[in-house]
């Protein structure tokens, strides 16, 4: 994968945004940290931005804890929100979590049918959220 920053400034450049890059088979998807907090859609359209833009990634994996509870509670919109970021940039993203704690049957069915589909899946752990992102 080609890009016009150099290693160290890369690493700079995760640090800052609280993620890792992982490369495979010349593709790249962003890891979001736990600890780094997506408020509102124009801050996750800034993170998948600045992921596309100095990374070149296409995907992006996302700790429920950093998307917060407004992303599990679809009466708010946020969630539909940012699967049409997504779809629009064509974009993936996993989220890794445990979701049988939710016990909203509009989100157990939301959580199916996108782990049906190619655009978002829901994943227990960060390994498995990889694998689907990298997945052609």
């Amino acid at each position: 994968m080609d890009s016009v920053f150099k290693s160290e400034e890369r690493k700079a450049i995760e640090k800052q945004m609280g993620l890792t890059v992982i490369n495979r088979e010349q593709v790249a998807a962003a890891v979001i940290g736990k600890d780094k907090i997506i408020r509102d859609i124009q801050e996750f359209l800034d993170v998948m931005a600045s992921i596309h833009y100095y990374f070149n990634a296409e995907g992006l994996a996302v700790h429920e804890e950093s998307l917060g509870e407004k992303f599990f509670d679809l009466k708010t919109g946020y969630a539909g929100d940012v699967l049409q970021k997504l779809s629009n940039y064509n974009m993936k993203m996993a989220v890794i979590g445990e979701f049988g704690k939710y016990k909203s049957k509009s989100l157990q069915d939301f959580i199916y049918e996108c782990n049906q589909g190619n655009c978002v899946c829901f994943k227990s752990d960060e390994e498995d959220a990889l694998s689907a992102l990298f997945q052609k």
